[in-house]
């Protein structure tokens, strides 16, 4: 076959290809156009998972009859002129409008402010039908049914209508924060109705819209500056994260995107805060010179190409760990929320079939089952009225009820000094099963995991001391052999240079076995075979990825876990407060390495809910 030109239609089609892969790609470009078009309203309605029906109505400037019958032609646009390097709208390609029509049954109806009328078009397979007058208020209509119908082979490849659906309300919400000024509503038979009313300035209040009230009090405010780029938005507590990215939105120069370099760069940035397969939430607005950025990358704009990426990233990284340093120590209301749910949602302790069993001594409980309500007597009911008849309950007998077993919490009598109540953790009370700190504060009760908190500081400790210079390192009196496979003694061998940083020396003791000499002298004394184990677990992880900064930090993270005070330890209340000191002068110490939280905090009015005092 000889070279020639291809049809305009098929042409389109290939477009098509390329910018259209599935309904929500079709709302995005219709929603993208009503925006740049000054639309304050737009209304999306959608049916058949958007396979059968997707309308966008706007209320923006409109299209006279010559614009309208130019929008259904390829590479026609009202973005821009002749450079590529000052795009200051979505949409600037000129090719959304007739891809759409190539392969499905597209009507376009507008009108302008002054106009008398309205215009419409349709196009059907992208085959164009003439211009006709049409009723309709200012604006634009963009109508789109039987997807695909045009190229069938791209329509068996789409997912279910739910999942169609879904794809398509993400899509809006993405848009509708980054504009918070215009009012969007979403509905369809397919879906529960969305509207969400425009918010003006006030970026929060449309986040909290599309991502919950919750959003507002998890989250630290960002506003940061690097040469020419500004970073503003939110970014959640550690302690607050998702089990996807689909809480992460980025938006460049006002563009919603999902670039892989801008993910790359949060995830970095809460790399010894968060644990594995979990996610942060956060929202970031990225603004600078358009000529700084590339967004015509791919046809779909949702990649962008920085001309300085590493000056971006920086920026990113460095603005989010500064927020997370300054005010990310602090508990997520969230947590003291579930801690509280945790405590209704128990069942009391005389409603189950077990009553009898877990029934308290004092309350005439005998036996399991059902049978135990048959021996009920008046007398020894817990709701009879105090009086003579039951001296336990008066006044006088108080020290002991009914031969109630002593408390199992170690506790220890308490300071009077109160000043301790006004540090931000509060003062140590008791120790529970020997891991959890009870700490009263001024306004409710901290519960902290010593273990958590404490592998917590010697991490920052080890990473400061890192930074100074190698880590002071002990020597052992006798070396310490740990026999392991003889793949992981290579890979130790092969970093030790790397790991004497952190005063850990060792070296290769045949071939399955290796030799620690020294350890860090910060350690103190600890399970030398298990931190050694450990370690070559996580070399094994970064012969597949990780750069060396990040390497060291997987080091730290695993020897400060060996190095902290360990669950079963019993502490004094003067080394359970100086913890709790350490705790608030420590950034990041409101997460342990793992991205677990240190402390939960539950203030007196949550308190007074659990007893039906307010």
């Amino acid at each position: 076959m000889r070279i020639h030109q291809l049809p305009e239609t098929l042409i389109n089609q290939i477009a098509a290809g390329e910018v259209i892969e599935r309904p929500a790609s079709v709302i995005k470009e219709l929603v993208e156009n009503a925006v740049d078009a000054g639309a304050q309203k737009v209304e999306i309605a959608t049916a058949g998972g958007g396979k059968a029906l997707l309308r966008v109505i706007d209320d923006g400037r409109g299209m006279d009859a010559e614009e309208l019958a130019l929008a259904v032609r390829r590479h026609c646009t009202s973005k821009i002129d002749q450079r590529l390097d000052d795009i200051k709208t979505l949409g600037f390609r000129g090719e959304a409008l007739p891809s759409i029509g190539s392969v499905a049954r597209l009507t376009l109806r507008s009108r302008p402010q002054d106009a008398g009328h309205a215009n419409e078009i349709t196009l059907a397979g992208g085959i164009p039908t003439p211009l006709k007058p049409a009723a309709a208020n200012q604006g634009t209509t963009v109508e789109v049914r039987d997807l695909f119908f045009a190229t069938p082979a791209r329509l068996k490849f789409l997912k279910s209508d739910r999942a169609e659906t879904a794809a398509i309300t993400e899509v809006v919400r993405r848009i509708a924060i980054a504009f918070p000024a215009v009012r969007f509503t979403l509905s369809g038979p397919d879906r529960s109705t969305i509207d969400l009313p425009a918010t003006g300035e006030d970026r929060l209040a449309r986040i909290a819209q599309v991502l919950g009230d919750e959003f507002a009090a998890n989250t630290i405010a960002l506003d940061a500056a690097r040469e020419d780029i500004t970073l503003t938005g939110h970014i959640g507590l550690p302690t607050w994260n998702k089990a996807n990215s689909l809480s992460q939105y980025a938006f460049v120069n006002g563009r919603p995107v999902q670039d892989k370099q801008i993910l790359s760069a949060i995830r970095a940035a809460y790399s010894d805060t968060l644990p594995r397969g979990r996610y942060p939430v956060a929202v970031l607005w990225i603004t600078l010179d358009p000529a700084m950025v590339d967004v015509n990358v791919h046809p779909a704009k949702a990649d962008v190409r920085f001309r300085d990426p590493g000056l971006v990233r920086g920026l990113i990284i460095g603005a989010i760990r500064q927020a997370l340093t300054n005010e990310g120590d602090r508990a997520s209301p969230s947590a003291r929320a579930d801690l509280a749910q945790a405590f209704s949602s128990a069942a009391p302790f005389a409603n189950g079939p077990d009553m009898g069993q877990r029934g308290l001594a004092g309350f005439g409980a005998t036996s399991a089952g059902s049978s135990s309500y048959r021996g009920w007597e008046p007398s020894r009911s817990p709701s009879q009225p105090l009086g003579q008849e039951m001296p336990g309950f008066s006044e006088a007998a108080q020290a002991e009820i009914l031969g109630a077993s002593a408390p199992s919490a170690r506790f220890e009598e308490a300071s009077d000094d109160t000043s301790a109540q006004l540090h931000p953790l509060g003062a140590a009370r008791a120790q529970v099963h020997e891991n959890y700190i009870l700490a009263q504060t001024r306004d409710g009760l901290v519960i902290v995991d010593q273990h958590a908190a404490h592998e917590r500081l010697v991490f920052e400790r080890l990473k400061t001391a890192l930074r100074a210079g190698p880590v002071a390192s002990q020597i052992l009196l006798l070396p310490e052999i740990i026999d392991l496979p003889e793949d992981d003694c290579d890979r130790l061998a092969e970093r030790a240079e790397e790991l004497s940083k952190f005063g850990l020396v060792l070296e290769r003791f045949g071939p399955g076995a290796i030799a620690v000499r020294e350890t860090p002298s910060m350690l103190g004394e600890t399970d030398v075979v298990g931190l050694v184990r450990d370690l070559a677990d996580e070399i094994a992880e970064w012969d597949s990825a990780g750069g060396l900064q990040d390497r060291l930090e997987a080091v730290a993270s695993t020897m400060a876990c060996h190095g902290s005070v360990r669950s079963g330890r019993r502490l004094m209340r003067d080394e359970m407060n100086a913890l709790l000191r350490e705790m608030e002068r420590t950034p990041g110490s409101g997460q342990c390495n793992h991205g677990r939280p240190t402390y939960i905090e539950l203030k007196l009015s949550d308190i007074e809910k659990l007893f039906s005092r307010r």
